[in-house]
């Protein structure tokens, strides 16, 4: 029998790896749908087993917890993952019958080298069925919160304390659900008509945002608009931060932590593909997928080169518009990376010092009256308004300015976009401008 043309193998198989430390979620799967041998349903399905699994982990666990007669952290990895699974399907996917689900669990078991575990397997599923799929929830709103959602105690805690409960619930429930598939329409390549024509599913223009829209479905590298150049895969949030640089095509712009290119590839668009943006990264592999992508957009007045963000290089004209999107902790992306929530808080510590440090060297290169935008994908205070503040202070030629459009009607010089706003990834903006006489 060939495994992995089994769309509930290649799921568990792919989480084991994901919960081993593996690569972001988004790589695991798409690796792992390329090596496998499932038609388009199988991976459909895989691809929401795994991500929902992910997603809902703590639930999960909480429920498997009350149901096992062993600790979760005695049973084994791959049959652990297997009953997270089972219970996934069998809780939160309507299109799967409840037998079906536990069926193929226990089949999986076997299929899997477990075939001691599969009575295990399938007396937990079933006992779940039996309660009903109910499952008790704590009475502490915090710890209810971490069940709810799925989100770990640092994650409900930090959100809290910056927003509130009511927000904080807000934003943990608008981190759950696979996100929509928005691009951006190449304005230099493609009229609207062209476009719309190069697709293979429907597409509903963005509100607020020029040449952006939804699609209908996500695959989209096989359309024959994509392999035109006709447009890019970018989230509205992210539209929305290059709208607010605002860049023309009299600009020289900074995008100084530009890859994998998308807004380098959008303030390029917005300028015509006249003008110049020089897009930087760390790493020369990441800088090659800036100009792929540029070659494949047949944009001309970009100039990709690795360089640290946090070292200023005099031989660097100034700038009248920088973008400074820094790298950040990812908690308005959870939609796409659902891992992010279940990393060491640790692991963030050092960040608010590392995007200071970025942008004050961006500042730098700021010519006199230039205009600048910090950016991240995260809603944690300490990496946006915290860092904004501390930049204002240490550079008394900064001051805050008004960010263009509907973002400056609705929040004036810094927005912390919460996705219910837009349908949009979790993400801060705020824009700043150069003294007249800076240097």
């Amino acid at each position: 029998m060939n495994k992995e043309n089994d769309a509930r193998y290649v799921a568990v198989r792919l989480l084991t790896k994901t919960f081993a430390g593996g690569s972001y979620s988004n790589i695991q799967l798409s690796s792992g749908l390329d090596n496998s041998s499932l038609d388009e349903r199988g991976k459909k399905l895989c691809s929401a087993v795994y991500y929902g699994v992910i997603e809902r982990r703590l639930t999960l666990d909480h429920i498997i917890s009350g149901l096992s007669s062993r600790p979760l952290g005695k049973l084994d990895g791959t049959v652990l993952n297997i009953l997270r699974a089972g219970i996934y399907q069998i809780l939160y996917m309507d299109s799967v019958p409840d037998n079906a689900a536990v069926n193929e669990s226990v089949k999986l078991a076997k299929m899997m080298g477990r075939t001691s575990a599969s009575g295990m397997v399938n007396a937990i599923l079933r006992s779940f069925i039996r309660n009903d799929k109910k499952y008790a929830v704590p009475e502490s709103p915090s710890e209810a919160m971490q069940v709810r959602y799925s989100a770990p105690e640092w994650l409900v805690g930090g959100l809290t304390a910056d927003y509130g409960a009511e927000l904080a619930e807000d934003l943990l429930s608008d981190s759950l659900g696979r996100p929509p598939v928005c691009v951006r329409r190449n304005n230099t390549r493609c009229t609207e008509e062209e476009f719309l024509s190069s697709l293979s599913c429907g597409a509903e223009p963005i509100e607020y945002v020029s040449c952006g829209y939804r699609l209908e479905s996500g695959d989209v590298t096989g359309m024959d608009g994509f392999a035109k150049g006709f447009f890019h895969v970018q989230d509205i949030a992210s539209q929305l931060c290059c709208m607010a640089v605002a860049p023309t095509e009299e600009d020289t712009v900074l995008d100084i932590c530009a890859a994998p290119g998308g807004k380098t590839f959008t303030m390029a668009e917005l300028m015509e593909g006249r003008g110049r943006i020089y897009a930087f990264d760390l790493h020369e592999k990441r800088v090659k997928l800036i100009r792929e992508g540029a070659q494949r957009l047949g944009l001309e007045n970009i100039t990709a080169a690795a360089g640290d963000a946090r070292i200023y290089d005099p031989d660097l004209p100034q700038f009248t518009k920088v973008l400074c999107d820094v790298p950040c902790s990812g908690i308005g992306a959870i939609r796409r990376k659902p891992e992010i929530k279940y990393k060491d808080p640790a692991d963030f510590a050092g960040l608010p010092e590392i995007q200071y440090q970025i942008a004050l060297n961006a500042a730098r290169y700021l010519a006199p009256g230039g205009e600048m935008v910090y950016s991240t994908c995260t809603l944690r205070r300490e990496e946006n308004e915290a860092v904004v503040a501390r930049l204002l202070k240490s550079c008394p030629g900064l001051e805050a300015a008004k960010l263009p459009g509907v973002l400056g009607e609705r929040f004036g010089s810094s927005a912390a976009i919460f996705p219910g706003y837009f349908g949009s990834d979790g993400f801060f903006i705020a824009k700043l401008k150069a003294a007249a006489g800076n240097k």
